[in-house]
């Protein structure tokens, strides 16, 4: 059972990046995932998370700026982001609730 984070990265402001996260040894259709972030001196907090219906709930931070999708056939959740802003610096780490499995963390760098 495992989650692999790929796509972090170094931009500028205004810059995009497009976070996935491959799963293995779960049924990923019939899980919600979700993608969280842990930014410089913040607890980690959840940023998006989408349902087995494929129905998207962000964050306020995201403001329009992010989008989540899933690819079941390939076992991947995707983190879509744009207009990225140095508050976005951080750790960004995929998860499956009902697993309580989190992913390793991708680093998102985001500078002014």
């Amino acid at each position: 059972v495992q989650l692999q984070a790929f796509g972090g990265g170094s931009v500028q402001t205004g810059g995009s990046l497009r976070l996935s996260c491959v799963a293995s040894g779960i049924n990923f259709s019939r899980n919600t995932l979700a993608w969280y972030r842990q930014t410089p001196g913040k607890q980690r907090e959840l940023t998006a998370h989408i349902s087995i219906g494929f129905r998207a709930t962000y964050a306020d931070f995201v403001r329009g700026r992010f989008t989540i999708s899933r690819v079941n056939a390939e076992n991947t959740v995707y983190l879509e982001m744009n207009s990225l802003e140095p508050e976005d610096t951080g750790v960004y780490y995929c998860f499956v609730p009902a697993r309580r499995l989190w992913g390793r963390g991708t680093l998102v760098t985001v500078s002014s």
